[in-house]
């Protein structure tokens, strides 16, 4: 059974992380400044990630049926399975496994709810 939205954004609570952080601190002798802000950039990182790959998850478990429109030629686009994709967002790299879809008329690619660039549409094929 698939994990809901709720469950996946709980899977690393924030005692879990408080507990992280806290061990780290516990074990480093004396950190300085710059070590305590780097531990700490690094959990909310890795937290931050961890919540948006959730969120992205639950909007993805309902893809649409029909295909979306494509938005060159308005014919509905083909449902090619689900892809691999790397985003790189304001929080940094993110892997997502989105549904993707392909107009073959025009040839090109849809993540939905975003889009490709023509490059990645062509090594989807």
């Amino acid at each position: 059974m698939e994990q809901s939205v709720i469950e996946r954004l709980q899977a690393k609570s924030p005692e879990e992380a408080i507990d992280e952080l806290l061990d780290w601190h516990e074990g480093s002798e004396a950190p300085t400044l710059t070590e305590i802000e780097d531990a700490v950039l690094d959990l909310r990182k890795r937290l931050g990630e961890r919540m948006e790959r959730a969120v992205i998850g639950d909007q993805e478990a309902v893809h649409p049926v029909p295909g979306p429109a494509c938005a060159t030629c308005g014919r509905e686009m083909r449902y090619k399975g689900m892809k691999d994709l790397t985003v790189e967002g304001r929080t940094g790299v993110v892997e997502l496994k989105r549904a993707y879809f392909y107009c073959d008329r025009c040839r090109r690619g849809l993540f939905p709810p975003g889009s490709t660039t023509e490059a990645e549409d062509e090594a989807l094929e």
